[in-house]
């Protein structure tokens, strides 16, 4: 089965691959060889891309009141916002989930819902849950609160969080 021949056979092949795979990589260094040889010391880039002073372009955003935006709130909005949020809160009246019931949150004691078992970052944020301490603390509840629970990104827009807010607070009487 295996004579000499055979065995002379496969071992050129391989040698005859490997050859190839060596004049390949020889034909292509001396195609795109980015040396010293032949392109002179200068290198350019080949296109610029013109960029803006960041500093001097970009103006501060006006601080927003968000008493003002609060007042202008449209609640049927913050119901449609909240559907991320059903992932882990619940708005019917003690049914905790992952996270405490928002039922009656607005107005209510931080910390304060029985049968949940708070991580204790929250008390940094203040007394009770003012429309002010939940839109700072839903901005970016980790940057609020170091060390809670809640892995939820934050909400960015304050339009958005008042409607929110507003929401909630219009479930409870």
């Amino acid at each position: 089965m295996f004579d000499t021949m055979t065995v002379t056979k496969v071992v050129g092949g391989f040698c005859g691959t490997f050859l190839i795979f060596l004049l390949g990589g020889w034909v292509g260094e001396t195609l795109y060889h980015v040396g010293e040889s032949g392109h002179g010391d200068e290198h350019h880039q080949a296109y610029t891309i013109e960029v803006e002073d960041s500093d001097s372009a970009a103006e501060p955003e006006p601080e927003v009141d968000f008493a003002e935006v609060y007042a202008a709130a449209d609640a049927a909005a913050g119901e449609r916002l909240f559907r991320p949020c059903q992932a882990c809160h619940k708005v019917e009246p003690g049914a905790n989930g992952t996270g405490p019931t928002l039922y009656g949150v607005v107005g209510r004691g931080i910390d304060t819902v029985d049968g949940y078992a708070y991580s204790g970052a929250l008390e940094q944020i203040g007394e009770t849950w003012t429309p002010e301490n939940l839109s700072h603390f839903l901005e970016d509840p980790r940057g609020a609160a170091p060390g809670t629970k809640m892995t939820y990104g934050g909400m960015d827009d304050v339009e958005d969080r008042a409607n929110l807010i507003a929401w909630l607070d219009s479930l409870d009487d």
